[in-house]
């Protein structure tokens, strides 16, 4: 029978460098080309899509004019402002984005933090204006995400929990409502730059100095939520005709077009004869790109807004990463995180040219883009289509729209923003830390600004994690006995040998007694578990073991170790108190209890949650080592579970754990003594502790031992029997082993060699927990 041995050696330097050069002319092709995914498929490209895209782009550019309008209003702009910052982004999201789904504009946080920097500047310079700030936010801004995107630095957001969001975006949801109520109502007076709290008191001290505004304000967004709901109904109902469906479905989606035409049609008679308008409209809108310039970078600008701009990249990386995410996952496709950010630095930065402001993807237009069926990128450029047509052609009929029509537009759009009660109470039930975060995030946002609530929430969601890795949770197991299944074997009738049992017509032996490993502080599991021999100890970490939690880590396991085990070094014990050190501990428990805990003999950690161990936990293992071989007065075996990656593995066989076996015992030239049936091994072999001693004194028990894959002791048989018909029933006990050690092997497959097994060179490091207890009790006679 052959053996396969399993190799840790580390490849050198010169080796991982020689690969990386045949490899780099691979990556910087993939690299540039990964810069234009439009290639991708554009060359794939067909009616049935165009058709599809042009219907959704339209749709959603119905949508996006009198919300690009109504958003450069709560960043105190002009509407033709919305208007340029939305053109650009739709009209070359296609070339760089990796969604079909995502509409790039202006969004409502973004906007609101827009304006509170265009007060920010104009209270110290008040000669700036605010388009000024804007296109040097957007230029800014831009250039930031695409040194982001370039240097594919996407894993950032990552940092940055989904509470957190949920938070501010809540926080920014209530603040943009209470900032446009005052408008809803017509009460100028009311500073809408002030927390909103504050607007909202000064809101009710104004409130009977309501003018017309209201009438245009609560009757449009009554009709919104009227129409949003009814088609919501009409599309739930059984039976109802494809056609009327889909006509329900439009109609619904353009709900905000129709409340503005209807609320303009109406200002239009009620104003057109009067000098003095009676409610307050938006007035004149230039035709065209009339801010068409090159931008300059203005010092005084980017002083006076460093408070906020930071959180206006936030925003515009977040919201639109995981919108894009969150739609590639219904609609069964990958998006480019990377790839989106550089999307969205292209689009601020030429966005910047034409006077947009800051713009990222739009949760509510990208739903609209989804649902009305787009099938490329390409659904964008009919969207700019139908904002140049509005620039173009219906500016002049932009003047008699109500400002407090486009306030219900901004309440509407931002309530879905709020977090709903349901995901509230699955976070508190989950995560009180994390439903704190949340609350930090609507608070601040609140009482302070955004700003503040963005970096509240994420400065605590930041803490909690490193908090969480700096003290990951360390589980001293238990075992929990399963018992046996009858399906899985019968019992023979007329067996001698009761501890036989027949499986597929062959003779077996009873299957060992099987185990799981739980936490000892479970109390589902308290007083159902069988205590574990003395002198062995189960530890599993959570987390992986790095530079932040390597001493607590340490610290833990050598005082439970100390708590749990008497100490072996009788040197130690034989100090006179006068002799101990000032930091030595005096155990507080009777000298008769310490007396009867057992000497650690084994230590076993579970590493199925550690992916990387870097070079402070490394050196505090090794020194961890030390200090419990000293404590214990012997060499204590570590055994290693659940490793799943190799560099970890060689990193705790530099650093000396794992144990390898000799070269006489990996080849199996190994000579048996007939008088003792001792093994005799090579003298020249690594310092080897208790049990590979005893590996080499007993002798081997190959029913046993062919069980334990892992710690390659499933040796070849080295003697014949004289009889033939022992070596029949030992060919078919070997093949009977191979069965349990290869379940999963295809005795049809002519490429696989059954006689193959898997031999580890360090016997210390095991696959599973079972196993790996199973092959200590053996060899160190623990039971």
């Amino acid at each position: 029978m052959n053996t396969i041995n399993l190799d840790y050696q580390r490849d050198s330097i010169y080796t991982r460098l020689s690969h990386f050069a045949k490899r780099l002319p691979w990556l910087l092709r993939a690299y540039v080309t990964s810069f234009f995914p439009i290639f991708q498929w554009i060359h794939r490209y067909n009616l049935s899509w165009l058709l599809q895209d042009m219907i959704a782009g339209v749709t959603v550019g119905i949508v996006l004019v009198p919300q690009s309008m109504a958003y450069a209003k709560i960043a105190g702009l002009e509407p033709q402002y919305g208007l340029y910052s939305s053109f650009v982004g739709v009209s070359i999201y296609c070339l760089f984005g990796t969604s079909k789904d995502i509409s790039i504009g202006m969004i409502s946080t973004v906007s609101l933090l827009v304006g509170q920097a265009i007060a920010n500047v104009q209270a110290i310079y008040p000669e700036i204006s605010g388009p000024q700030v804007a296109v040097t936010l957007s230029l800014t801004a831009g250039l930031i995400t695409l040194a982001i995107g370039i240097s594919r630095l996407g894993i950032l957001v990552d940092f940055i929990p989904q509470p957190a969001i949920a938070g501010y975006m809540t926080g920014s949801a209530i603040s943009i409502t209470l900032g446009q109520w005052p408008k809803l109502f017509g009460l100028s007076q009311v500073d809408t730059h002030n927390p909103a709290y504050m607007i909202f008191v000064d809101f009710f001290k104004n409130l009977p100095f309501t003018k017309l505004d209201v009438a245009f304000g609560l009757t449009g967004l009554v009709s919104l939520y009227l129409v949003r709901f009814g088609c919501q109904y009409l599309s739930s109902r059984k039976g109802l005709p494809g056609r009327l469906q889909k006509g329900v479905f439009y109609f619904g989606i353009m709900r905000n077009g129709l409340v503005v035409i209807v609320g303009t049609l109406i200002s239009f008679g009620i104003n057109s004869r009067l000098e003095t308008s009676l409610i307050s409209i938006i007035k004149d809108v230039p035709a065209g790109f009339d801010a068409l310039a090159v931008p300059m970078l203005d010092s005084r600008i980017l002083a006076a807004s460093s408070a906020v701009l930071p959180s206006i990249i936030i925003i515009m990386i977040l919201e639109h990463v995981s919108v894009a995410k969150s739609f590639g996952r219904v609609y069964d496709y990958n998006i480019n995180p990377n790839q989106e950010i550089f999307a969205i630095g292209i689009s601020n930065i030429l966005g910047a040219f034409f006077g947009g402001a800051p713009a990222t993807g739009a949760f509510s237009r990208t739903a609209i883009m989804a649902k009305s069926g787009v099938r490329t990128p390409a659904g964008g450029i009919f969207s700019s289509m139908v904002v140049l047509l509005a620039l173009y052609l219906l500016t002049p009929c932009f003047y008699y729209i109500p400002d407090a029509i486009l306030s219900a537009v901004v309440i509407h759009a931002v309530a879905d923003l709020v977090s709903s009660p349901r995901y509230l109470k699955e976070l508190f039930d989950t995560s009180l830390a994390e439903f704190l975060v949340w609350l930090s995030g609507v608070i601040v946002t609140i009482c302070v600004d955004v700003q503040s609530g963005i970096y509240a929430a994420v400065g605590l969601s930041l803490i909690n994690m490193l908090f969480r890795s700096a003290r990951p949770p360390i589980k001293f197991l238990v075992r929990l006995p399963l018992s046996v299944s009858p399906h899985h074997y019968q019992q023979p009738q007329d067996q001698e040998d009761e501890s036989q049992i027949l499986l597929d017509g062959k003779q077996q032996h009873s299957p060992r007694q099987r185990y799981i490993y739980v936490d000892e502080q479970d109390l589902d599991y308290d007083q159902q578990y069988d205590p574990l021999p003395p002198g062995l100890l189960i530890i599993q970490l959570a987390e992986s073991m790095l530079y932040p939690n390597a001493e607590f880590i340490s610290e833990n396991i050598l005082k439970n170790v100390k708590s749990r085990t008497q100490c072996g070094n009788t040197t130690e014990l034989e100090k006179a108190a006068h002799q101990l050190t000032w930091n030595h501990t005096v155990s507080k428990s009777p000298e008769t209890h310490r007396l009867q805990l057992p000497i650690l003999r084994v230590l076993v950690l579970d590493f199925t949650a550690v992916r990387r161990l870097d070079c402070t936990a490394l050196h505090t293992l090794t020194n961890l080592r030390n200090n419990i071989d000293k404590y214990s007065g012997q060499s204590v075996e570590w055994h290693f579970v659940g490793i799943r990656h190799l560099k970890l593995r060689r990193d705790l066989i530099y650093y000396g754990f794992g144990l390898e076996y000799s070269d006489e015992q990996q080849s199996g030239n190994i000579e048996k003594n007939s008088d003792d049936d001792n093994i005799i091994m090579d003298e020249k072999q690594p310092r080897q502790s208790q049990q590979s001693q005893r590996l080499q004194q007993q002798p081997q028990d190959a029913t046993a031992l062919d069980e334990d894959l892992e710690i390659g002791i499933a040796q070849n048989h080295q003697h014949q029997h004289q009889h033939q018909h022992q070596h029949q029933h030992q060919h078919q006990h070997n093949d009977s082993q191979e069965k349990k050690t290869q379940p999963y092997l295809n005795q049809s497959d002519p490429q696989r060699n059954p006689q193959q097994l898997l031999h580890d060179k360090y016997p210390y490091f095991h696959w599973d927990m079972d196993t790996a207890i199973n092959s200590i009790l053996e060899t160190l006679e623990l039971i």
